[in-house]
């Protein structure tokens, strides 16, 4: 069965619902570019109102853009994130794993097989969408890309696909891409930052059916 994570966490009945679809990662957003940031004190509570991964809640991923290591502390001082997704070179992804000691993603935009991942070192990977010049931030644009250049890749560690994925269209993207993780954001919000009850429960019934096509993709 695919894995899911939900990333964007804002609000406690959002991760409350999360937590009840037995989701495996909640992700939270310390990115002040992004409709859906929270600060540490807010992830902190967040955090404290559902079961921790240890008690099988969903594990708690922290989102970064180009961080430094005092800004990642500080976070990790006020809530205890199980992985690290990183937006920065590979170089600093690894720093930053061996710093924390704490696994870490490296997300990686994807415009041809040759931007796929190769380095083992990393504990995994986030394959979404190139960022474009005109962008504000590197994730959470609802933009995907062509699924089928995973297909015949060999990832180095773990990976998951992410970018425009939707209630919609997330079964024919695990099919395409063969991942065997999915992670969504502005695909399950009624606006920016605001998560849709409805849409995350579409979602999640949909990624759990697979690579099974023959049924309704509502």
């Amino acid at each position: 069965m695919t894995a899911i994570k939900i990333c964007g966490i804002r609000d406690v009945q959002t991760m409350a619902l999360c937590v009840r679809l037995k989701v495996d990662w909640v992700g939270f957003v310390f990115c002040e570019t992004s409709p859906r940031v929270v600060t540490a004190d807010q992830a902190s509570r967040l955090h404290s109102s559902a079961p921790s991964a240890q008690e099988n809640g969903p594990l708690r991923v922290g989102l970064f853009v180009k961080a430094d290591d005092r800004s990642i502390e500080r976070v990790l001082q006020a809530v205890p994130l199980d992985i690290l997704q990183i937006y920065d070179t590979s170089d600093r992804a690894i720093a930053i794993q061996s710093r924390f000691g704490l696994p870490v993603w490296r997300a990686c935009g994807i415009a041809s097989c040759s931007d796929l991942p190769t380095n083992p070192q990393l504990a995994g990977y986030v394959v979404e969408a190139p960022k474009q010049a005109q962008d504000s931030r590197p994730g959470g644009l609802g933009r995907t890309f062509d699924w089928s250049l995973t297909q015949n890749w060999s990832p180095p560690s773990f990976w998951m696909l992410a970018g425009g994925l939707n209630p919609q269209n997330v079964r024919k993207a695990i099919q395409d891409s063969q991942a065997p993780a999915v992670d969504v954001s502005s695909g399950v919000e009624a606006s920016p930052g605001y998560k849709s009850a409805e849409l995350i429960e579409k979602f999640v019934a949909n990624a759990r059916k697979g690579l099974d096509l023959t049924s309704n993709l509502s």
